[in-house]
């Protein structure tokens, strides 16, 4: 049976490193799945796979969206659902790499359905944000779904204006749309996660970060500073060098909070992928754990 081998972790842990050494191995693709990778012109803060490294392996989802294209997770399901119909047909394996909980779901579990969003429902949201923050858009999402309302990170633009324009969309509470089933899916999945001790994968995120600015980070971001207020660019490394062309943090302070706010998301993210008892873990820390010989006992015990 075709199988999709899943390579998931926190931000810097190494996942690219590794997606290209076993898609060397296995002669396969690797299909990005990671939510800020596909848009185009953030190489350097979404430590996109470099060009040279996409020669290595074949790579699908970097660098194909306008970062002023609305994207989703349930748009994400689809069309890698549709391109592995189609990677299927000549490789038995093929890599899925990422760190982006809700796209790595998306695939492996499906997403609820829900209607489509009209344009004008959702600039008018878009509109009311950017005059008078989320506050307003929040209160809504109260009145219609209390439920949605005390479980949601009130703190995530994407997550509370989404959820409203459903019940909006809808005429119901977004929380009576979501099912929370998992979808059968015509694959198996084998799912790897790295980690490593915590010391050495901050010290990573940490070195990373001093790389990227070398690399060019600042005047990456400057570029897109004109449109700072698109979903897209609401990321890290992006949005604390806003602050800093806005003036209200030095260099030298949005760089400490690009680092901090790394290290929280990838908190964020290992908590997210332990709930998942699927997962066969490798401290990539620990040099006597060989991941290559962990895929191929995997692929091989689990046909």
């Amino acid at each position: 049976m075709n199988t999709l081998l899943v390579l998931l972790g926190p931000t810097g842990v190494g996942k690219t490193e590794w997606s290209i050494r076993l898609a060397k191995a296995l002669n396969t693709p690797v299909v990005s799945a990671d939510s800020r990778q596909i848009y185009r012109g953030m190489q350097i803060a979404t430590a996109a796979p470099t060009a040279e490294e996409q020669e290595q392996a074949a790579h699908f989802f970097v660098g194909t969206l306008s970062p002023e294209t609305y994207y989703s997770a349930s748009a994400y399901e689809q069309e890698v659902l549709s391109l592995l119909e189609e990677l299927f047909l000549q490789h038995t394996v093929v890599i899925l790499s990422g760190g982006s909980m809700l796209y790595i779901d998306a695939v492996c579990k499906g997403m609820d359905e829900l209607p489509t969003v009209d344009e004008e429902l959702r600039n008018q949201l878009r509109e009311l944000y950017l005059r008078e923050g989320l506050d307003p858009i929040r209160q809504q999402l109260k009145i219609v779904d209390p439920l949605f309302y005390s479980q949601v990170d009130l703190k995530n633009p994407q997550r509370v204006i989404h959820a409203l324009e459903i019940c909006l969309m809808s005429g119901k509470p977004y929380s009576s749309l979501r099912t929370n089933r998992d979808k059968k899916r015509p694959f198996r999945i084998v799912k790897i996660g790295f980690t490593r001790d915590r010391e050495d994968l901050y010290d990573r995120i940490n070195r990373r970060v001093d790389k990227m600015v070398l690399e060019g980070l600042v005047e990456e971001a400057r570029g897109f500073y004109p449109m700072r207020h698109l979903n897209s660019l609401n990321t890290v490394g992006y949005k604390e060098l806003f602050r800093y062309f806005d003036g209200d943090w030095s260099l030298e302070q949005a760089i400490e909070k690009i680092k901090q706010h790394s290290r929280n998301y990838a908190r964020k993210q290992l908590t997210w992928f332990r709930r998942d008892n699927a997962v066969h873990w490798v401290n990539l820390t620990d040099k006597e754990q060989d991941v290559m010989e962990l895929a191929s006992s995997l692929l091989e015990r689990e046909q």
